[in-house]
């Protein structure tokens, strides 16, 4: 469980790292588990439901970015979403009816990692309330070198940015005042986690090491908050990990913009954001910026 500094500290700053939530075996086999995906990958040149393949992927050299929705992918990913060791972390933060609306692992191999522009996940699955957040559990150790997950302090106690590009959701930024001045580098040790609130800009830069980053991100909602786009009855009550469904939403008075018109090019965030007009990253994050509360 945590302290009531950590929580504290996640209350005011919108994040927090946590160490030695998974165990040693955990980790090793969710490493070993990635690399027979990273191997599938190979049997396939250009990115689909399943793939999200970097710029220069081929049969020989595979570089998978991105593997989409794990937990549907394989029953270890699914019981580490529903796991105590995670969700009494989370239960902290939203209380004990927690949902997840999706998961993602995103993978910076060596010396070519893509970056993620700066953005806020509130911009892509806005709710009735914010009790959301982003649990990333770290397979490799995370580190300003190979592009740890970067976040600005109390931005989600601020404003919510602009997404669009040419009346398009864009994935990023998009408003020339953003400066990312102030952010932090998240280094957390393999099997540790990160927390950031859906409000809470984050972004991470290439991974310039010989090391890989691979990071599983996954969401999870207080179970009465409801979402705003894609509602649908079903699926909303598909994704409960604890608790049950419940058709009485609370609202409370969050700003919202809407990630529509959609993405003209649709896919990830990847390629949602490749139609922003420049980097977001303005200030780099050196060693000496970095905060590691645990």
């Amino acid at each position: 469980m945590l302290s009531p500094d950590q929580i504290e500290f996640y209350r005011v700053n919108g994040y927090l790292t946590v160490e030695n939530v998974l165990q040693a075996d955990q980790v090793q086999e969710l490493r070993q588990l990635v690399n027979t995906f990273v191997e599938r990958s190979s049997q396939v040149t250009q990115s689909d439901d399943l793939f999200d393949l970097e710029p220069g992927h081929t049969p020989e050299q595979p570089k998978l970015r991105r593997l989409k929705n794990p937990s549907d992918q394989d029953p270890l990913f699914d019981r580490i979403v529903r796991s105590d060791q995670v969700l009494d972390i989370v239960a902290q933060f939203i209380g004990p009816s927690i949902r997840t609306n999706g998961n993602k692992l995103n993978m910076k191999s060596a010396a070519f990692g893509s970056p993620v522009q700066w953005h806020q996940d509130w911009a892509f699955y806005p709710h009735t309330n914010d009790d959301l957040l982003a649990v990333g559990l770290a397979i490799d150790d995370m580190q300003i070198a190979n592009g740890c997950l970067q976040v600005i302090p109390g931005s989600h106690r601020g404003r919510i940015y602009d997404h669009h590009v040419d009346g398009h959701f864009a994935g990023g930024i998009s408003e020339d005042d953003f400066d990312d001045r102030g952010a932090v580098s998240l280094e957390v040790p393999a099997g540790g986690m990160s927390i950031h609130h859906a409000r809470t800009l984050h972004g991470s830069l290439p991974n310039t090491s010989q090391q890989p980053r691979r990071l599983w991100l996954i969401q999870y909602c207080a179970g009465d908050a409801w979402p705003l786009v894609d509602v649908d009855w079903k699926a909303y009550g598909e994704g409960f990990v604890r608790g049950t469904p419940t058709a009485e939403p609370r609202v409370t008075p969050i700003p919202v913009r809407l990630p529509l018109p959609p993405a003209k090019h649709g896919g990830s965030i990847y390629e949602n954001q490749s139609v922003l007009r420049r980097s977001t990253f303005s200030h780099a994050v050196s060693a000496g910026d970095r905060v590691r509360p645990t």
